[in-house]
């Protein structure tokens, strides 16, 4: 639980009282390799801080699995339209390696908000931070060729390579694996 306090605090400074009230309704919850933490249709309930493992986000369109996230240790993950929305999620986030996270519900989280400023300014830098995240590799991938998103991939998340399966890598940037493997062997 200390790795997601200090994460918080890179963001926004917590009391002591804030940090109680988050401590005690927060669960530990461990998740093997394969399982699914969102599947598509359901209502996104939690958010979760990856203390341990890794995790992909991904779409099923015309009968293929569409990644295009990847999360690691010392990340929040969730379907953020769904939590927000409380609509059925369209995503799966399913885990690459066995995993130990911390989550808190939709309904805890709305509770802290309300009682501790802190904790809601946190949750606002951390929409901004992820939104921005998710915007600079909406350009990076989206206005560049096969070769250039590799080579960013390679500059910006090199840790990727070494975690990920290469089929998730090449849809994740947009390519079919075989072209995936052209441009590693001429790297």
């Amino acid at each position: 639980m200390q790795a997601l306090f200090d994460h918080i605090s890179k963001f926004s400074k917590l009391t002591p009282a804030a940090i109680k009230s988050m401590s005690a309704v927060l669960q530990k919850i461990e998740i093997a390799k394969g399982d699914f933490l969102i599947t598509e249709g359901r209502v996104c309930n939690h958010v979760y801080f990856l203390e341990q493992g890794c995790v992909r986000g991904f779409y099923n369109h015309d009968g293929k699995e569409i990644t295009y996230w990847f999360a690691f240790e010392n990340n929040l993950v969730m379907s953020f339209y769904s939590f927000s929305t409380r609509k059925p999620s369209v995503e799966n986030i399913q885990l690459l390696e066995d995993a130990v996270l911390w989550a808190i519900s939709y309904d805890d989280l709305q509770k802290l908000y309300d009682k501790h400023p802190e904790i809601e300014r946190f949750g606002r830098l951390m929409n901004e931070h992820y939104y921005m995240m998710l915007e600079e590799r909406f350009v990076r991938n989206h206005f560049t060729d096969s070769r250039t998103r590799y080579e960013n991939l390679i500059a910006h998340t090199p840790h990727i390579l070494q975690r990920v399966s290469l089929g998730y890598i090449a849809s994740y940037l947009g390519m079919t694996q075989e072209t995936l493997s052209r441009i590693r062997s001429l790297a």
